[in-house]
């Protein structure tokens, strides 16, 4: 893990574990200036001084979610490396919002990246460069995997952010989503050819 992202304490811990769901909700509904240090802890259920145990500031809170992102990155580049059906076909189908913890902390680390935090832009374009790194090692030419890349980019895009509750549009799991992923899949495959 890039060491930028190392947070105060890395042992994982389940109010450690809150506090981050809690700033990752208050981000994701309400945006940053609404994920004080006292709104975080009383979102978790603990006192300010039990947050600050964990997370001696803000700035450390955001260095805690951009932990957890790149942790869950490295799982998603794995799990898309190592996929039964191939790369491009994970990546496709994986590139909606059904409200994962992965998508949580992208969603949550695009708020921050709105404000002053550079180091959200930073890690953002990381795990994009990690997911274009797997899909080009998959398909072995750099613009198909930039065109993949970009198809992956719009279907998240318009799941996670232009309708961003997952139950209220887009069903990746039922029959017409599935038809539709599969339609999508057949002309990247045209792509490979």
């Amino acid at each position: 893990m890039d060491s930028r992202y190392a947070g105060r304490v890395s042992t994982p811990s389940p109010t450690r574990d809150r506090l981050l769901d809690a700033f990752e909700a208050l981000l994701i509904e309400q945006g940053e200036k609404a994920a004080t240090l006292d709104a975080v802890a009383a979102r978790a259920g603990v006192s300010k001084g039990g947050l600050l145990y964990h997370f001696g500031s803000k700035d450390a809170l955001v260095t805690g979610q951009l932990t957890r992102l790149a942790e869950l990155a490295t799982t998603d580049v794995e799990n898309i490396r190592h996929a039964p059906a191939g790369s491009v076909d994970y990546l496709i189908r994986t590139s909606v919002n059904t409200d994962t913890p992965l998508d949580r902390a992208i969603i949550a680390a695009a708020c921050l990246a709105q404000g002053t935090h550079p180091a959200a832009n930073e890690a953002l374009a990381a795990l994009r460069q990690q997911w274009l790194a797997v899909v080009e090692e998959a398909v072995g030419d750099p613009d198909v995997a930039e065109a993949i890349l970009l198809v992956s980019d719009g279907l998240y895009y318009n799941s996670a952010l232009a309708n961003p509750m997952p139950s209220a549009g887009f069903d990746p799991r039922s029959a017409e989503s599935t038809q539709q992923m599969d339609r999508l899949l057949a002309v990247l495959a045209k792509l490979l050819d």
